[in-house]
């Protein structure tokens, strides 16, 4: 009886831990396209180093996500490793690029 109770709390403890954790990556994925599409085209790049920034300390967070959980956990955490190395990558190329236009000839 009291084994039944106590997996019953913690399966309720999981799945209301897992229902906070969607509401907050619903949340930053509206906030994050709310933000992104305010900013004017002629900021984009000076922004892109900070964006490398914020990309690195996701690509540690995937890192550390990936070889802790186990399960989905670690699959969403290579994906994670995977997405923010394409985009730090493609923000230094891009930074690169601009950079490359405003050399003397």
């Amino acid at each position: 009886m009291f084994d039944s109770a106590f997996l019953l709390a913690q399966e309720t403890a999981a799945a209301s831990s897992l229902i906070a954790g969607l509401t907050i990556f619903a949340l930053a994925i509206f906030v994050g396209v709310e933000v992104i599409t305010k900013i004017p085209p002629t900021l984009h790049t000076p922004l892109m180093s900070g964006s490398n920034a914020i990309s690195g300390i996701t690509l540690v967070g995937a890192i550390l996500a990936a070889g802790e959980y186990p399960g989905a956990a670690k699959l969403l955490g290579f994906l994670a490793i995977v997405l923010a190395t394409v985009n730090v990558v493609g923000g230094f190329l891009v930074t690169h690029r601009m950079l490359e236009k405003f050399r003397a000839r």
